[in-house]
Protein backbone atom coordinates (compact mmCIF):
# COMPACT_ATOMS: atom_id res chain seq x y z
CA UNK A 1 0.00 0.00 0.00
CA UNK A 2 1.28 3.62 -0.84
CA UNK A 3 1.37 6.54 1.79
CA UNK A 4 -1.10 8.09 -0.01
CA UNK A 5 -3.46 5.30 0.33
CA UNK A 6 -2.70 4.88 3.77
CA UNK A 7 -2.75 8.67 5.13
CA UNK A 8 -6.72 8.49 3.08
CA UNK A 9 -7.33 5.42 5.37
CA UNK A 10 -6.25 7.61 8.51
CA UNK A 11 -8.05 11.23 7.12
CA UNK A 12 -11.00 8.42 6.83
CA UNK A 13 -11.05 6.92 10.55
CA UNK A 14 -10.74 11.06 11.87
CA UNK A 15 -13.79 11.66 10.00
CA UNK A 16 -15.20 9.08 11.39
CA UNK A 17 -15.05 10.15 14.92
CA UNK A 18 -18.31 12.22 14.96
CA UNK A 19 -19.24 12.93 18.73
CA UNK A 20 -21.53 9.86 19.50
CA UNK A 21 -17.85 7.71 18.71
CA UNK A 22 -15.86 10.47 20.78
CA UNK A 23 -18.47 10.27 23.84
CA UNK A 24 -18.20 6.33 23.11
CA UNK A 25 -14.55 5.73 23.81
CA UNK A 26 -14.18 8.22 26.40
CA UNK A 27 -17.41 6.63 28.36
CA UNK A 28 -15.81 2.87 28.41
CA UNK A 29 -15.34 1.34 31.35
CA UNK A 30 -13.35 -1.62 29.84
CA UNK A 31 -15.49 -3.91 31.78
CA UNK A 32 -15.41 -6.90 29.16
CA UNK A 33 -19.20 -7.10 29.44
CA UNK A 34 -19.73 -6.68 25.70
CA UNK A 35 -17.46 -10.11 25.04
CA UNK A 36 -20.05 -12.28 26.32
CA UNK A 37 -22.43 -11.22 24.27
CA UNK A 38 -20.42 -11.87 21.09
CA UNK A 39 -20.47 -15.57 19.88
CA UNK A 40 -17.71 -15.13 17.85
CA UNK A 41 -16.05 -14.37 21.18
CA UNK A 42 -18.19 -17.52 23.50
CA UNK A 43 -17.30 -20.11 21.01
CA UNK A 44 -13.88 -19.40 20.56
CA UNK A 45 -12.87 -17.99 23.91
CA UNK A 46 -10.57 -16.12 22.31
CA UNK A 47 -10.13 -12.44 23.86
CA UNK A 48 -9.24 -10.94 20.58
CA UNK A 49 -13.24 -11.05 19.62
CA UNK A 50 -14.12 -9.20 22.47
CA UNK A 51 -16.31 -6.51 20.89
CA UNK A 52 -14.62 -3.39 22.00
CA UNK A 53 -10.85 -4.64 21.17
CA UNK A 54 -11.90 -5.10 17.49
CA UNK A 55 -11.85 -1.13 17.37
CA UNK A 56 -8.12 -0.61 18.85
CA UNK A 57 -7.62 0.99 15.31
CA UNK A 58 -10.45 3.60 15.25
CA UNK A 59 -9.84 4.35 19.36
CA UNK A 60 -5.98 5.21 18.65
CA UNK A 61 -6.61 7.48 16.00
CA UNK A 62 -9.19 8.78 18.42
CA UNK A 63 -6.93 9.38 21.38
CA UNK A 64 -3.86 10.88 19.38
CA UNK A 65 -5.64 13.05 17.77
CA UNK A 66 -8.63 14.43 20.13
CA UNK A 67 -7.38 13.98 23.48
CA UNK A 68 -4.83 16.01 24.92
CA UNK A 69 -3.47 12.59 27.09
CA UNK A 70 -2.83 10.78 23.19
CA UNK A 71 -1.41 13.59 22.15
CA UNK A 72 1.24 13.87 25.08
CA UNK A 73 1.98 10.15 24.31
CA UNK A 74 2.45 10.46 20.57
CA UNK A 75 5.07 12.84 21.39
CA UNK A 76 6.61 10.77 23.86
CA UNK A 77 7.11 7.96 21.93
CA UNK A 78 4.24 5.86 24.10
CA UNK A 79 1.67 5.52 21.41
CA UNK A 80 2.05 3.30 18.70
CA UNK A 81 1.22 4.69 15.43
CA UNK A 82 -1.95 3.40 13.21
CA UNK A 83 0.13 1.42 10.38
CA UNK A 84 -0.74 -0.15 7.43
CA UNK A 85 0.34 -3.46 9.21
CA UNK A 86 -2.10 -2.80 12.07
CA UNK A 87 -4.89 -2.36 10.05
CA UNK A 88 -4.30 -5.18 7.99
CA UNK A 89 -3.98 -7.68 10.60
CA UNK A 90 -7.01 -5.82 11.93
CA UNK A 91 -9.10 -7.07 9.07
CA UNK A 92 -9.96 -10.20 10.08
CA UNK A 93 -11.48 -8.65 13.49
CA UNK A 94 -13.19 -6.07 11.27
CA UNK A 95 -14.47 -8.28 9.06
CA UNK A 96 -14.29 -11.39 9.48
CA UNK A 97 -15.63 -11.75 13.00
CA UNK A 98 -18.24 -8.86 13.48
CA UNK A 99 -21.35 -9.28 11.80
CA UNK A 100 -22.44 -5.50 13.64
CA UNK A 101 -25.52 -7.78 14.94
CA UNK A 102 -25.26 -4.86 17.92
CA UNK A 103 -25.88 -7.47 21.07
CA UNK A 104 -22.75 -6.24 22.31
CA UNK A 105 -24.46 -3.09 22.25
CA UNK A 106 -27.61 -4.01 24.61
CA UNK A 107 -25.31 -5.41 27.06
CA UNK A 108 -22.81 -2.59 27.42
CA UNK A 109 -23.27 -1.24 31.05
CA UNK A 110 -22.81 2.67 29.86
CA UNK A 111 -24.56 2.34 26.32
CA UNK A 112 -22.11 2.41 23.96
CA UNK A 113 -22.80 1.21 20.73
CA UNK A 114 -20.16 -0.74 19.68
CA UNK A 115 -22.21 -1.69 16.30
CA UNK A 116 -22.22 1.72 15.48
CA UNK A 117 -17.93 2.62 15.63
CA UNK A 118 -17.50 -0.95 13.84
CA UNK A 119 -19.72 0.67 11.00
CA UNK A 120 -17.41 3.84 11.00
CA UNK A 121 -14.30 1.75 11.62
CA UNK A 122 -15.29 -0.18 8.08
CA UNK A 123 -15.18 3.21 6.49
CA UNK A 124 -11.63 3.82 7.47
CA UNK A 125 -10.92 0.11 6.28
CA UNK A 126 -12.22 0.69 2.57
CA UNK A 127 -10.38 3.99 2.45
CA UNK A 128 -6.86 2.58 3.13
CA UNK A 129 -7.69 -0.16 1.11
CA UNK A 130 -7.92 -3.38 3.43
CA UNK A 131 -11.75 -4.59 2.94
CA UNK A 132 -11.59 -8.37 1.87
CA UNK A 133 -11.52 -9.11 -1.61
CA UNK A 134 -14.83 -10.69 -1.41
CA UNK A 135 -17.06 -7.67 0.19
CA UNK A 136 -15.06 -5.32 -2.36
CA UNK A 137 -16.01 -7.77 -5.32
CA UNK A 138 -20.08 -7.82 -3.97
CA UNK A 139 -19.74 -3.71 -3.73
CA UNK A 140 -18.67 -3.09 -6.49
CA UNK A 141 -21.19 -5.93 -9.13
CA UNK A 142 -23.86 -3.72 -6.82
CA UNK A 143 -22.40 -0.98 -8.46
CA UNK A 144 -22.12 -1.53 -12.02
CA UNK A 145 -24.59 -4.74 -12.17
CA UNK A 146 -27.09 -3.53 -9.36
CA UNK A 147 -26.68 -6.71 -7.21
CA UNK A 148 -24.25 -8.03 -5.10
CA UNK A 149 -24.22 -11.61 -6.72
CA UNK A 150 -24.61 -9.84 -10.18
CA UNK A 151 -28.11 -10.33 -10.43
CA UNK A 152 -29.50 -8.85 -14.19
CA UNK A 153 -33.15 -7.76 -14.69
CA UNK A 154 -33.19 -10.84 -17.21
CA UNK A 155 -32.49 -12.84 -14.35
CA UNK A 156 -35.08 -11.56 -12.66
CA UNK A 157 -37.44 -11.30 -15.53
CA UNK A 158 -36.99 -14.99 -16.00
CA UNK A 159 -38.07 -15.61 -12.60
CA UNK A 160 -40.91 -13.73 -13.12
CA UNK A 161 -41.81 -15.57 -16.28
CA UNK A 162 -41.46 -19.32 -14.40
CA UNK A 163 -43.35 -18.07 -11.25
CA UNK A 164 -46.69 -16.64 -13.67
CA UNK A 165 -46.63 -19.82 -15.81
CA UNK A 166 -46.19 -22.57 -12.61
CA UNK A 167 -48.79 -20.47 -10.84
CA UNK A 168 -51.29 -18.32 -12.67
CA UNK A 169 -50.24 -15.13 -10.55
CA UNK A 170 -49.51 -11.73 -12.33
CA UNK A 171 -46.32 -10.47 -11.15
CA UNK A 172 -46.04 -6.40 -11.99
CA UNK A 173 -42.99 -4.86 -13.19
CA UNK A 174 -42.65 -0.50 -13.58
CA UNK A 175 -46.90 -0.18 -12.82
CA UNK A 176 -47.28 3.57 -11.90
CA UNK A 177 -49.28 4.88 -8.98
CA UNK A 178 -49.42 1.22 -7.14
CA UNK A 179 -49.16 1.10 -3.10
CA UNK A 180 -46.09 -0.89 -2.84
CA UNK A 181 -42.96 -0.81 -4.21
CA UNK A 182 -41.51 -4.27 -3.70
CA UNK A 183 -37.87 -5.22 -3.34
CA UNK A 184 -36.14 -8.28 -3.61
CA UNK A 185 -32.64 -9.34 -2.46
CA UNK A 186 -30.21 -11.60 -4.60
CA UNK A 187 -30.56 -14.73 -2.61
CA UNK A 188 -34.12 -14.51 -2.88
CA UNK A 189 -34.07 -14.15 -6.90
CA UNK A 190 -31.77 -16.71 -6.91
CA UNK A 191 -32.14 -19.37 -4.01
CA UNK A 192 -35.93 -18.63 -2.91
CA UNK A 193 -38.34 -17.43 -6.00
CA UNK A 194 -40.89 -19.09 -3.86
CA UNK A 195 -41.01 -15.85 -1.73
CA UNK A 196 -41.95 -13.46 -4.75
CA UNK A 197 -44.98 -15.59 -5.37
CA UNK A 198 -46.59 -16.13 -1.89
CA UNK A 199 -46.26 -12.28 -2.11
CA UNK A 200 -48.42 -12.24 -5.36
CA UNK A 201 -50.64 -15.38 -3.60
CA UNK A 202 -51.09 -13.24 -0.49
CA UNK A 203 -51.31 -9.48 -2.32
CA UNK A 204 -53.70 -10.82 -4.64
CA UNK A 205 -56.23 -11.43 -1.53
CA UNK A 206 -55.78 -8.41 -0.03
CA UNK A 207 -56.32 -6.69 -2.96
CA UNK A 208 -53.04 -4.96 -2.45
CA UNK A 209 -51.51 -3.03 -5.48
CA UNK A 210 -47.90 -3.06 -6.03
CA UNK A 211 -45.11 -3.70 -8.43
CA UNK A 212 -41.49 -4.22 -8.57
CA UNK A 213 -39.20 -1.72 -10.23
CA UNK A 214 -36.84 -2.41 -13.45
CA UNK A 215 -34.31 -0.02 -12.48
CA UNK A 216 -33.80 -0.45 -9.06
CA UNK A 217 -35.29 -4.31 -7.25
CA UNK A 218 -32.35 -4.95 -5.42
CA UNK A 219 -32.82 -4.59 -1.61
CA UNK A 220 -28.99 -5.62 -0.61
CA UNK A 221 -26.90 -2.35 0.23
CA UNK A 222 -23.18 -3.74 0.33
CA UNK A 223 -22.46 0.16 1.25
CA UNK A 224 -23.72 -0.44 4.56
CA UNK A 225 -21.97 -4.02 4.84
CA UNK A 226 -18.48 -3.34 3.48
CA UNK A 227 -18.24 0.42 5.08
CA UNK A 228 -18.88 3.10 2.50
CA UNK A 229 -21.43 5.66 2.77
CA UNK A 230 -20.49 6.69 -0.55
CA UNK A 231 -21.63 3.38 -2.08
CA UNK A 232 -24.65 2.66 0.27
CA UNK A 233 -25.87 6.65 -0.65
CA UNK A 234 -25.49 5.50 -4.44
CA UNK A 235 -27.72 2.14 -3.87
CA UNK A 236 -30.25 3.69 -1.69
CA UNK A 237 -30.75 7.17 -4.26
CA UNK A 238 -31.13 4.08 -6.94
CA UNK A 239 -34.26 2.75 -4.96
CA UNK A 240 -35.42 6.55 -4.00
CA UNK A 241 -35.45 7.05 -7.99
CA UNK A 242 -37.32 3.97 -8.96
CA UNK A 243 -39.98 4.71 -6.40
CA UNK A 244 -40.60 8.47 -7.50
CA UNK A 245 -40.64 7.49 -10.65
CA UNK A 246 -43.09 5.06 -10.11
CA UNK A 247 -44.89 7.02 -8.15
CA UNK A 248 -45.32 4.78 -4.74
CA UNK A 249 -46.78 4.94 -1.51
CA UNK A 250 -44.86 2.94 0.22
CA UNK A 251 -41.31 0.89 -0.46
CA UNK A 252 -41.44 -3.05 1.21
CA UNK A 253 -37.74 -4.04 2.69
CA UNK A 254 -38.04 -8.10 2.07
CA UNK A 255 -36.86 -10.93 4.66
CA UNK A 256 -33.49 -9.14 4.80
CA UNK A 257 -32.01 -8.03 8.03
CA UNK A 258 -29.58 -5.66 6.70
CA UNK A 259 -31.61 -4.07 3.08
CA UNK A 260 -34.01 -2.97 6.24
CA UNK A 261 -31.65 -1.32 8.07
CA UNK A 262 -29.84 0.55 5.08
CA UNK A 263 -33.09 1.39 3.55
CA UNK A 264 -35.38 2.64 6.35
CA UNK A 265 -33.18 3.86 8.88
CA UNK A 266 -30.34 4.58 7.25
CA UNK A 267 -31.65 5.70 3.99
CA UNK A 268 -32.70 9.44 4.87
CA UNK A 269 -29.52 10.23 6.53
CA UNK A 270 -27.42 9.03 3.68
CA UNK A 271 -29.40 11.09 1.14
CA UNK A 272 -29.95 14.03 3.38
CA UNK A 273 -33.44 14.19 3.31
CA UNK A 274 -36.22 12.24 4.12
CA UNK A 275 -38.01 10.16 1.65
CA UNK A 276 -41.26 10.86 -0.20
CA UNK A 277 -42.82 7.62 0.73
CA UNK A 278 -43.25 5.30 3.66
CA UNK A 279 -40.76 1.86 4.17
CA UNK A 280 -41.76 -0.97 6.01
CA UNK A 281 -40.77 -4.72 6.26
CA UNK A 282 -42.73 -7.03 4.60
CA UNK A 283 -43.77 -8.60 8.18
CA UNK A 284 -44.59 -5.46 9.10
CA UNK A 285 -46.89 -5.24 6.41
CA UNK A 286 -48.14 -8.75 6.43
CA UNK A 287 -49.33 -8.05 10.30
CA UNK A 288 -51.28 -5.08 9.01
CA UNK A 289 -52.76 -6.99 6.63
CA UNK A 290 -53.53 -9.90 9.33
CA UNK A 291 -55.20 -7.40 12.00
CA UNK A 292 -57.12 -5.61 9.66
CA UNK A 293 -58.53 -9.13 8.17
CA UNK A 294 -57.43 -8.47 4.53
CA UNK A 295 -55.74 -12.02 4.60
CA UNK A 296 -57.35 -15.28 6.11
CA UNK A 297 -55.51 -18.77 6.75
CA UNK A 298 -56.54 -22.08 7.51
CA UNK A 299 -55.28 -25.07 9.10
CA UNK A 300 -52.45 -25.41 11.40
CA UNK A 301 -49.11 -27.02 11.06
CA UNK A 302 -48.86 -30.11 12.81
CA UNK A 303 -45.01 -30.55 13.38
CA UNK A 304 -43.36 -27.87 16.58
CA UNK A 305 -41.98 -24.67 15.00
CA UNK A 306 -38.79 -22.10 16.14
CA UNK A 307 -38.61 -18.84 14.77
CA UNK A 308 -34.93 -17.00 14.24
CA UNK A 309 -35.08 -13.65 15.18
CA UNK A 310 -32.40 -12.15 12.59
CA UNK A 311 -30.50 -9.08 14.43
CA UNK A 312 -30.93 -6.29 12.29
CA UNK A 313 -34.78 -6.62 11.74
CA UNK A 314 -35.72 -7.58 15.80
CA UNK A 315 -32.32 -4.79 17.79
CA UNK A 316 -32.11 -2.04 15.22
CA UNK A 317 -35.65 -2.34 13.74
CA UNK A 318 -37.89 -3.38 16.74
CA UNK A 319 -40.00 -6.01 14.50
CA UNK A 320 -40.32 -8.23 17.43
CA UNK A 321 -44.37 -8.92 17.94
CA UNK A 322 -44.99 -8.99 14.19
CA UNK A 323 -43.79 -12.25 13.24
CA UNK A 324 -44.97 -13.86 16.39
CA UNK A 325 -48.49 -12.47 15.50
CA UNK A 326 -48.32 -14.14 11.79
CA UNK A 327 -46.65 -17.72 13.56
CA UNK A 328 -49.95 -18.05 15.05
CA UNK A 329 -51.76 -17.62 11.83
CA UNK A 330 -49.90 -20.97 11.18
CA UNK A 331 -49.33 -23.28 14.13
CA UNK A 332 -50.43 -23.36 17.76
CA UNK A 333 -46.93 -25.71 18.53
CA UNK A 334 -44.37 -22.61 18.56
CA UNK A 335 -41.46 -23.12 20.52
CA UNK A 336 -39.07 -19.61 21.51
CA UNK A 337 -35.62 -20.60 21.44
CA UNK A 338 -33.74 -19.59 24.70
CA UNK A 339 -32.74 -15.92 24.02
CA UNK A 340 -35.57 -14.91 21.40
CA UNK A 341 -36.37 -11.34 20.29
CA UNK A 342 -33.85 -8.72 20.54
CA UNK A 343 -31.38 -10.53 22.52
CA UNK A 344 -31.17 -13.35 19.97
CA UNK A 345 -28.05 -14.79 18.68
CA UNK A 346 -26.64 -14.09 14.99
CA UNK A 347 -26.69 -16.82 12.54
CA UNK A 348 -22.87 -15.79 12.06
CA UNK A 349 -23.52 -14.17 8.46
CA UNK A 350 -24.96 -11.13 8.96
CA UNK A 351 -22.51 -7.51 8.26
CA UNK A 352 -20.90 -9.04 5.00
CA UNK A 353 -19.48 -12.24 6.69
CA UNK A 354 -21.26 -14.55 4.66
CA UNK A 355 -19.68 -13.08 1.16
CA UNK A 356 -16.50 -12.60 2.77
CA UNK A 357 -14.63 -15.64 1.92
CA UNK A 358 -12.00 -15.41 4.32
CA UNK A 359 -14.32 -15.67 7.19
CA UNK A 360 -15.46 -19.14 6.73
CA UNK A 361 -14.05 -21.24 8.66
CA UNK A 362 -14.35 -19.23 11.55
CA UNK A 363 -18.38 -18.85 10.95
CA UNK A 364 -18.92 -22.28 10.44
CA UNK A 365 -17.04 -22.85 14.10
CA UNK A 366 -19.20 -20.13 15.92
CA UNK A 367 -22.62 -21.72 14.51
CA UNK A 368 -22.64 -23.71 17.47
CA UNK A 369 -24.15 -21.13 19.10
CA UNK A 370 -27.29 -21.46 17.13
CA UNK A 371 -27.26 -25.11 16.33
CA UNK A 372 -26.88 -25.64 20.56
CA UNK A 373 -30.22 -22.99 20.57
CA UNK A 374 -32.04 -24.47 17.65
CA UNK A 375 -31.55 -28.19 19.34
CA UNK A 376 -32.54 -26.76 22.76
CA UNK A 377 -35.74 -26.09 21.52
CA UNK A 378 -36.41 -29.15 19.64
CA UNK A 379 -38.56 -28.05 17.29
CA UNK A 380 -39.15 -29.89 14.04
CA UNK A 381 -39.25 -26.52 12.18
CA UNK A 382 -37.21 -23.71 11.64
CA UNK A 383 -39.08 -20.46 10.32
CA UNK A 384 -36.85 -17.14 9.73
CA UNK A 385 -37.68 -13.90 7.88
CA UNK A 386 -33.91 -13.55 6.45
CA UNK A 387 -32.51 -15.06 2.83
CA UNK A 388 -29.46 -14.55 4.12
CA UNK A 389 -30.17 -15.96 7.65
CA UNK A 390 -31.39 -18.96 6.07
CA UNK A 391 -28.36 -19.71 3.46
CA UNK A 392 -26.30 -19.12 6.51
CA UNK A 393 -28.02 -21.58 8.99
CA UNK A 394 -28.67 -23.98 6.13
CA UNK A 395 -25.02 -23.97 5.69
CA UNK A 396 -23.91 -24.00 9.35
CA UNK A 397 -26.97 -27.08 9.62
CA UNK A 398 -25.29 -29.32 6.76
CA UNK A 399 -21.49 -28.74 8.58
CA UNK A 400 -23.21 -29.99 11.57
CA UNK A 401 -24.73 -32.56 9.98
CA UNK A 402 -28.35 -31.77 11.91
CA UNK A 403 -31.16 -32.38 9.66
CA UNK A 404 -33.70 -29.49 10.39
CA UNK A 405 -36.21 -28.30 7.29
CA UNK A 406 -36.06 -24.40 6.93
CA UNK A 407 -38.94 -21.88 5.53
CA UNK A 408 -39.54 -18.41 5.31
CA UNK A 409 -42.39 -16.75 7.06
CA UNK A 410 -43.78 -14.69 3.93
CA UNK A 411 -44.11 -18.15 2.11
CA UNK A 412 -45.22 -20.28 5.28
CA UNK A 413 -48.45 -17.64 5.74
CA UNK A 414 -48.88 -17.70 2.00
CA UNK A 415 -48.85 -21.72 2.05
CA UNK A 416 -51.80 -21.41 4.67
CA UNK A 417 -54.26 -18.83 2.73
CA UNK A 418 -57.38 -19.55 2.64
CA UNK A 419 -57.73 -20.62 -1.77
CA UNK A 420 -61.14 -19.63 -2.12
CA UNK A 421 -60.50 -15.87 -1.38
CA UNK A 422 -57.70 -15.82 -4.17
CA UNK A 423 -59.56 -17.35 -7.19
CA UNK A 424 -60.24 -14.44 -9.70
Amino acid sequence: MSEATLERGLNAFKEQIDAPVAAFFSSCVSCGMCAEACLFYTETGDPKYTPIRKLEPLRRVWEQEYTIVGKIKSLLGLSKPVTDELLQEWQELLYDSCTMCARCSMVCPVGNDIAYMVRKAREGMVASGNAPEGVKGASMRAVKIGSPMGVTLKAVEAQIKHIEADSGLTIPMDAVGADYLVLLSSMEIMNFPEYLEALAKIFKQAKVTWTLCSTAFEATNSGIQIGSSDIARELVQRIVDGAERLKVKCVISPECGHAYTAIRWEGPNLIGKPFPFKVVHILELLDELRASGRIKTTGLESDSMTFHDPCSLVRKGGVIEEPRNLMGMVTTNFIEMQDHGKWAWCCGGGGGVSSNEDAEELRLKVFKRKKEQLEQTGADILVTACANCRLVIEEGLEEYKMEMPITGLSELVAEHLVVDETKE
